[in-house]
């Protein structure tokens, strides 16, 4: 089977995914955002690279963000309208352009997990410094602003009064903040990776003195067991977004109760992955088969 994947070269979770492909015999292909072409004419559609284009699946293992925020609009628009054209021409991608389009977003993977019924948190986003400063006292006086695209815990930010919510939108500038009540934690919160009907799981303990849980912010992964219906939520929340690969945190409320707080379509498994004892890489391999409908040599129909 060939597979593209669509991500940076020599990143761990490109090599290790990679390395795990080509033990099961595919030929893998890694393929930067920046490489992507598209074009439409009447003899069709076509796209470049040719290892994408003869790709059986491709396999999305990076955002499709630009590092010039001048260019960043464009680039992803086109790169995700490319990624659901070669879906709609029949490519199997992983996870799908309409589950990571919804994952980017953090207001609208919310607004569709709490559609489906998902408990999350009180969450507002708003465009001029006024409404920011009424839901910060909306979110009970104390709430966190984050990018609405952004992961790893970049940019996340406590806010505790009313001139720190005021700061975040100054006038002449514009823009949005997004805003969700923060919620008091005993200094850890939950990952579970959904791979298909497999899940993984691990807990996040925050560095002395953080109240953020990001492992690329100093919290330490341990190893977890969580309740069944914490682990059916994840399940839940992956199926309410069309993801088939998905990283679901979990952050327990003071009486106990789980609230999802984000996830992830193209999640990170390396802190995970020091705590479980499946190679999640491999768990991986076979979801992509089953997903782009590989039968391994000597299978009968």
């Amino acid at each position: 089977m060939r597979v593209a994947i669509l991500g940076e070269p020599g990143g761990w979770h490109v090599d290790r995914l990679s390395a795990a492909l080509r033990r099961r015999d595919h030929h893998v292909a890694v393929i930067r955002w920046a490489e992507l072409t598209a074009g439409v004419g009447p003899a069709g559609a076509s796209f470049g690279p040719e290892d994408l284009a003869n790709a059986h699946v491709i396999v999305v293992r990076g955002m499709p963000g630009a590092p010039a925020a001048a260019h960043r609009l464009e680039d992803v628009i086109f790169r995700m309208d490319a990624l659901g054209h070669l879906a709609a021409q029949g490519m199997p991608v992983i996870n799908p352009p309409r589950a990571l389009e919804i994952a980017i977003d953090k207001y609208l993977s919310l607004a569709v997990l709490a559609q489906a019924g998902i408990p999350i948190p009180r969450t507002v986003v708003v465009q001029d410094a006024a409404a920011a400063v009424r839901g910060w006292d909306e979110l009970g006086r104390d709430c966190v602003a984050k990018p609405i695209f952004g992961s790893r815990g970049r940019g996340l930010m406590r806010v505790t009064s009313a001139d720190e919510a005021a700061a975040l939108l100054p006038a002449a500038e514009g823009g949005i903040a997004y805003l969700q009540e923060f919620i008091g934690h005993p200094g850890w919160d939950v990952r579970i990776l959904v791979v298909g009907n497999q899940t993984f799981s691990m807990k996040r303990v925050a560095a002395e003195g953080d109240w953020r849980t990001n492992i690329s912010r100093g919290a330490r992964p341990e190893a977890f067991e969580p309740p069944v219906a914490w682990t059916e939520l994840a399940v839940r929340s992956a199926s309410a977004i069309g993801a088939t690969i998905a990283g679901i945190d979990l952050l327990p409320t003071a009486d106990g109760r789980p609230l999802v707080v984000e996830v992830n379509g193209v999640p990170a498994w390396h802190g995970l992955q020091s705590v479980v004892g499946t190679d999640v890489a491999a768990a991986m391999v076979a979801e992509i088969e089953r997903s782009a409908g590989h039968r391994p040599s000597g299978t009968g129909p």
